[in-house]
């Protein structure tokens, strides 16, 4: 009898965080033996949601980004024999613990500091925080290559790659699809006036507010670009960006012998999750509905508008600048995304402003900081949030300009 898989869930309580423990859950109800072990669960603010999956999988270790939620996390545990930590630093610590497989699904580049520290102690990432591999795809590679340990892709897209994916050497191109958001056939003249809560309802995906409104912009699509290009050797010009509304394939591998070879199912976290926390060894049974191609009856396929959405070619144009180019732009769009939804600029103003940072950054004295390190990621880090955030107060300006 094989021993239970541990793993590990960072950022469990977002969207990818809670698809993994019903993943997790699923499998071990269905079998006469523990699937799956949970060492530790980790969260940002969400304590309460924390302490009631903490409650369920009954890990060994959990910790909550927020140190004044401690407390509340302390006492919510206190009769389980469980530790519990706070605190960022904590988070990282808690990622080098050994576990066959950490989920890595920290929202944005907050993730990068624990995912790094996983790898570097010798852990097997899955990983779902796309914002890492784009901001130090090079770094993380290279890491995970010195302490031979897999970086499994996670996202449902590069999921979807992954398990269709031969011999290097024989691909062609990386077909990546999206559905183009809620705003796929929306006037130009009507993305004037997109309010937050209009972009975070996605006609096919269940997601967190930061992923939901990237896909709106269509940034989402570019950054998987980006996540595409450094997971798997590839050149961003042999990565084509389709839109299919239906979300049913989820990305492909064109071959030069001229087949291409799909993934395919329903709109699903769980499915390339579970693909992700078991492999190589074996694929698990979960509770995703099966796809019914008869009742589907019908697949389309078109090209992304780049003049409506114009953040695919910005993505493209950071990564051939090559350098710290796409950690400026996926900080910038991190920033941008943030104070749209705090009703600090327009929805069109995203784009902007991650082009104009991007620009000012290639023109500035860190144009050739190569990211060769962690510090050197988040100097970078913090050179793009200044630079968005001189770009939100002249959006600030140009409003109250305008009211006047």
């Amino acid at each position: 009898m094989s021993a239970a898989r541990t793993v590990s869930i960072f950022g469990s309580t977002g969207s990818i965080g809670t698809s993994a423990l019903s993943v997790i859950e699923h499998a071990n109800a269905e079998s006469d033996r523990p699937i799956y072990s949970v060492d530790t669960l980790s969260a940002g603010q969400n304590v309460s949601l924390l302490i009631e999956q903490a409650r369920r999988l009954k890990p060994n270790h959990v910790v909550i980004a927020d140190e004044q939620l401690l407390s509340d996390l302390r006492d919510g545990l206190s009769d389980l024999d469980i530790t519990v930590a706070a605190g960022r630093g904590a988070i990282i610590e808690a990622a080098t613990r050994p576990v066959d497989r950490l989920l890595a699904a920290i929202v944005g580049i907050d993730g990068l500091p624990s995912t790094f520290a996983a790898i570097e102690a010798g852990n097997s990432v899955a990983l779902a925080n796309k914002e890492s591999m784009v901001c130090a795809g090079p770094l993380l590679n290279r890491l995970a290559a010195q302490k031979q340990v897999a970086i499994v892709p996670t996202d449902s897209e590069h999921n979807a790659m992954f398990q269709v994916m031969e011999r290097r050497e024989d691909i062609a191109r990386l077909i990546l699809t999206g559905s183009g958001g809620p705003f796929r056939t929306l006037p130009a003249k009507e993305l004037e006036h997109v309010t937050p809560e209009r972009a975070l309802s996605h006609p096919r995906w269940t997601m967190g507010r930061k992923i939901s409104i990237d896909s709106a912009t269509l940034f989402n699509k570019g950054l998987e670009l980006i996540e595409a290009s450094y997971l798997f050797d590839v050149p961003e010009d042999q990565i084509d960006v389709v839109i299919h509304p239906q979300s049913i394939v989820h990305s492909a591998v064109a071959y030069r012998d001229g087949s291409v070879l799909a993934q395919m199912g329903v709109p699903d976290m769980r499915t390339p999750i579970s693909h992700a926390l078991t492999w190589p060894e074996r694929r698990q049974e979960t509770p995703v509905e099966p796809l019914d191609l008869i009742a589907l009856s019908q697949l389309d396929f078109e090209a992304p508008d780049s003049d409506r959405f114009p953040s695919v070619g910005l993505c493209r144009s950071a990564i051939r600048a090559g350098n710290a180019a796409p950690t400026v732009l996926n900080c910038a769009n991190e920033g941008a995304v943030a104070a749209f939804l705090a009703g600090q600029c327009r929805f069109l103003d995203i784009s902007w402003i991650v082009e104009m940072a991007l620009e000012r950054f290639l023109a500035g004295p860190m144009a050739c900081e190569d990211c060769d390190s962690l510090e050197a990621v988040l100097a970078v880090q913090a050179e793009a949030e200044r630079l968005t955030s001189a770009l939100l107060d002249d959006v600030k300006r140009q409003k109250q300009e305008r009211r006047a």
